[in-house]
């Protein structure tokens, strides 16, 4: 899977949990909680989407890894890689 493949799937299960996300204005390098006001339950959500559309294990030491839409890329390509 390409990078802009998995940009595009990460970008998806955002609009799951914050359906007002706009993917023209994410910002790639700022903290997606942050920047879309996402709470931590709204986090979770995000974590379970990416796991079930990639079947990637993202284990709960390893959020910290994903906080911007860039470290999303970078991890879920390494762990799909």
């Amino acid at each position: 899977m390409t990078p802009a493949e998995i940009r595009q799937v990460v970008l998806h299960a955002l609009r799951t949990v914050a359906p007002e996300v706009d993917s023209a204005v994410v910002e790639p390098d700022t903290a997606l909680r942050s920047q879309l006001d996402i709470d931590s339950m709204d986090a979770l959500n995000f974590f379970i989407r990416l796991h079930e559309k990639l079947g990637v294990e993202i284990p709960e030491a390893d959020y910290a890894k994903l906080n911007t839409l860039n470290e999303c890329v970078a991890y879920l390509g390494a762990k799909l890689g």
